[in-house]
């Protein structure tokens, strides 16, 4: 027996060994669990071992365990040798045996005949003081000691017992303490002259031989108020129909009254507050809409900063709801953004659409709380927490509390998949990876007509066309939300449509074609006034003059207090001039009561287009986190590549590469070539280093050997050069 072959087995098995003994099927379930260790695909068994047993592999394992399994993990990491189930059950409770098994699938545990042992970066990961514990000591404790123990001797173990184990106090070397006695009889360990810890040994028997405080085998069963189906679909049905409609209007208000990024990057306060204004929504919810809109790829950041729709949102209003909404609901599922930073106190420089959004298992989180809801139950914020808390017991980037949950849990009601507080019908079918929600069904079909009142507002019986949506939003503002919209019309609503170059006889003929009540003569004659006031004033763009061929208006100008912070200056009887923007001079004129319109070096008109879209390609952003689940097509590539790799491994007895000179090589190669003849080579690479390769000769031309290559399952060609040595498979 070689020295290493003597090492090895004074070791035990390796992680390598335990994996050469699994079943194809075996090998697929832990890729399953684990889709990191394929990606990319390991040359053979020793590399997977290596990369599996690594510490970034690992902590991505022991992330995607629950709070159980992190007990049973735990409890056996304790072991410096190999244990069986028994001694793991001994520690905790019946029913770690079964933890133990999916533990073993998950490859953070190996087998050792009947026996187990643990990775052993496994114990660095949990930390120094796991479940609590200090180290153990080479030492024998006498724990009948403990009933003549000093008064106060127990209670100050006590206090040590659950963790951490490491105590403060006065001075170790005071005589006649209860230190002194702890310290002598090996209850307690000196590490300097004020700091003790308690014993692994010492703790475990305080605890009675067992691990931790408690354990629950599955998850906390919610508790809350209960909700009718019909009474959870109802509320999802609006949410869902809020949401769809929000998400249009709010692309079409930013393709008119366009924000600009802020330099650092995100929608800056002001705008996020007017456009939430704009939608008669909270903040909060605007931020999320806008945030769903950017990543799914309708909404862009142009180059000079400009937020902008692209060419897609079109695409997207193009779908029925049942497209729109799972492509949302998708994207925010799978997303690492979390629109709940926007706008917290400790966190001013988050902002909507920025780049400090990303958390990288937000995306594990969601799916967790989604989980973790049930139908026909509304469940409290502590209980829903609990829950959650119970499958992710992890402190990484994210953690699980009342704040992610209250987050997560409001997103989901905002979407559809909870309504009053409960898993909705279309929330489960989402959750359980259906196609057919039957949102289109719940949802009210489009209408195509309004219903003009006499005060000067509209009603909208249901949701209306995209076109007609889009065009009556231009002059009329909407004053309330639900099943029906009502519009209203302004004088500041019909000036905007005037702006965006609709003249007043369009908006007319528009509102008489789609009202399926006559046009009011009030609304009539408010549009005809209005109408005829714009443009009447005009402002230059080019900082900035005013003209007007009424010379009693720039008299008016030049006399209002209001707007003497302008500075204006009168240069002929009917041109004003002043310092401002034309844009800032026109917003003035408007709150002053006047109605001007832009004009162009020419002295023509400039109407402002109805709609922008965005020139750039849309650029969501990168989703950062979880990796994807491999098909079955690359499972299969991968064992078929794994058990390559290892026919391909040099011979473990011997470690030897195959040597031979140059002419027994060549003879070798022409004497197989294309006979299908499996052959072992040795090929150095570009740096010296030479690997067993296993292959089937083809062809060789201009010193090049073209074969078959196991490891690839590929046509590869072999510099000849570079062969060391050929032998037979």
């Amino acid at each position: 027996m070689s020295l290493a072959d003597s090492v090895r087995a004074n070791l035990g098995p390796t992680f390598a060994d335990d994996l050469r003994t699994r079943s194809d099927e075996e090998l697929i379930e832990l890729f399953k669990l684990r889709p990191d260790l394929i990606n990319p695909i390991p040359a053979d068994l020793t590399t997977l071992a290596s990369r599996a047993t690594s510490a970034p592999s690992l902590i991505r394992a022991i992330e995607g365990l629950n709070q159980w399994q992190i007990q049973v993990l735990e409890a056996a990491s304790l072991f410096e040798d190999s244990f069986t189930c028994a001694e793991i059950v001994e520690l905790t409770i019946k029913g770690a045996e079964f933890v133990v098994k999916e533990l073993t699938n998950l490859g953070l545990l190996y087998k050792d005949g009947k026996k187990f042992r643990i990775a052993r970066a496994v114990r660095d990961i949990l930390g120094d003081y796991i479940a609590g514990l200090g180290p153990s000591v080479a030492q024998v404790i006498d724990f009948k000691a403990l009933t003549k123990a000093p008064s106060g001797a127990i209670e100050l173990l006590e206090r040590l017992m659950w963790g951490p184990p490491r105590g403060e106090v006065g001075d170790i070397h005071k005589k006649g303490g209860v230190i002194e006695w702890l310290l002598k009889n090996k209850f307690l360990i000196p590490v300097d002259s004020k700091t003790v810890l308690l014993p692994r040994e010492v703790a475990l028997h305080l605890r009675g031989g067992k691990l931790h405080k408690s354990y629950l085998t599955g998850a906390p069963s919610l508790e809350g108020k209960s909700v009718t189906q019909g009474e959870s679909d109802r509320a999802a049905v609006a949410s869902i129909s809020s949401l769809l409609r929000l998400v249009s209007e709010l692309l079409n208000f930013w393709a008119e009254e366009t924000p600009t990024a802020l330099q650092s990057g995100g929608l800056g306060v002001r705008d996020l507050k007017k456009a939430s204004e704009h939608l008669s929504a909270e903040e909060n919810y605007t931020a999320f809409i806008a945030e769903l809109a950017y990543q799914i790829g309708v909404l862009s950041i142009e180059a000079d900063g400009r937020i902008l729709p692209n060419a897609n949102f079109d695409i997207f209003q193009t779908k029925n709801f049942e497209e729109q909404w799972w492509e949302l609901a998708s994207c925010w599922q799978s997303s690492s953004r979390v629109s709940g930073l926007v706008g917290r106190v400790d966190s001013r420089n988050v902002t909507a659409l920025g780049s400090e959004l990303d958390r990288a298992n937000a995306a594990r989180i969601r799916r967790i709380i989604i989980d973790s809801f049930e139908v026909g139950i509304s469940p409290t914020l502590d209980s829903l927490t609990n829950t959650a808390r119970w499958s992710y017991p992890h402190r990484r980037a994210l953690t699980i509390n009342s704040e992610t949950v209250t987050w997560m849990a409001r997103e989901a009601e905002w979407l559809g998949i909870t309504g009053a507080g409960a898993l909705s019908s279309f929330g489960k079918k989402f959750r359980n990876g259906e196609k057919r929600l039957g949102i289109d069904a719940a949802l009210p079909a489009p209408v195509d007509h309004i219903l003009i009142q006499g005060d000067n507002t509209a009603i909208a019986p249901g949701p209306l066309t995209v076109e007609i949506s889009r065009q009556l939003s231009t002059f009329a503002d909407i004053e309330s939300r639900g099943s029906a919209t009502v519009y209203r019309f302004s004088e500041g609503s019909l000036r905007r449509g005037l702006d965006h170059g609709h003249t007043g006889e369009e908006i007319r003929s528009f509102l008489k074609e789609i009202s399926k009540t006559p046009v009011p003569q009030p609304l009539d004659y408010l549009i005809t006034d209005v109408a005829k006031k714009h443009g009447r004033l005009r402002v230059g763009f080019a900082n900035c003059y005013i003209r007007c061929d009424d010379e009693a208006i720039i008299a008016a100008i030049l006399k209002d207090k209001n707007l003497e912070h302008l500075r204006l200056r009168q240069i002929a009887p009917q041109v004003l001039v002043g310092d401002a923007e034309s844009s800032d001079m026109m917003d003035e004129l408007r709150e002053a009561g006047y109605f001007p319109s832009g004009e162009n070096g020419q002295g023509a008109v400039i109407q402002l287009p109805v709609s922008h879209r965005a020139k750039a390609r849309p650029k969501p952003p990168r989703i950062v986190g979880e990796i994807a689940a491999p098909s079955e097509d690359i499972l299969k590539v991968a064992i078929r590549t794994l058990r390559t790799g290892e026919k391909s491994a040099p011979k473990r007895t011997s470690g030897e590469l195959p040597r031979s000179s140059s002419s027994e090589t060549l003879d070798l190669l022409n004497e197989y070539l294309g006979k299908g003849i499996a052959l072992r080579i040795g090929y150095a690479d570009t740096n010296g280093a030479v690997s067993l390769r296993i292959i089937d000769p083809l062809s060789i031309s201009l010193g090049t050997l073209i074969a078959k290559d196991h490891l690839t399952n590929g046509i590869t060609p072999f510099k000849i050069a570079r062969i060391t040595g050929v032998t037979r498979a």
